[in-house]
Parts: structure tokens; C-alpha cells; sequence
């Protein structure tokens, strides 16, 4: 499996990586109450991506193409 972000690292909604992923955080929030957003953890009124689960995340929404070669 490929790691599109740090397996260590914490996200803010407002880092640059979220923001062109997920888009706006008013995006992200239809996101989390439809369930069709990342894994995250709500501490007060802060959310945090886990990276691992960003790449977890990513894994299973791939999307694999039929075809052979390019």
C-alpha cells in the first residue's frame, strides 16, 4: 500500500494536504456527518486526522481501472 500522507503525523482541517484532498472545512463537515470522511478524532471542537487513518481511508475509496497497459 502506498502512503500518500506520514503514518505519524496528526492533520488539522486547515493543513494545506486536507484542504486539496478533502476541501473547505465546511466540505470536510458535510463530509463527517454524511460518514464519507476519514476516520478523525474530536477533541473539544478540533478535529484530527490521524495520517494512518488518511492513508486507510484513501486505500479504500481506490478506484482500479480495467485496460491493459498505458
Amino acid at each position: 500500500m502506498i502512503s500518500l500522507f506520514d503514518e505519524t503525523r496528526h492533520y488539522q482541517p486547515t493543513d494545506p494536504e486536507i484542504l486539496a484532498l478533502l476541501g473547505k472545512k465546511e466540505k470536510q463537515a458535510q463530509m463527517r456527518h454524511h460518514g464519507r470522511s476519514p476516520s478523525y478524532y474530536r477533541l473539544g471542537r478540533k478535529i484530527v486526522y490521524h495520517g494512518s487513518d488518511l492513508n486507510a481511508w484513501a486505500q479504500a475509496n481506490k478506484v482500479e481501472t480495467g485496460g491493459e497497459g498505458g
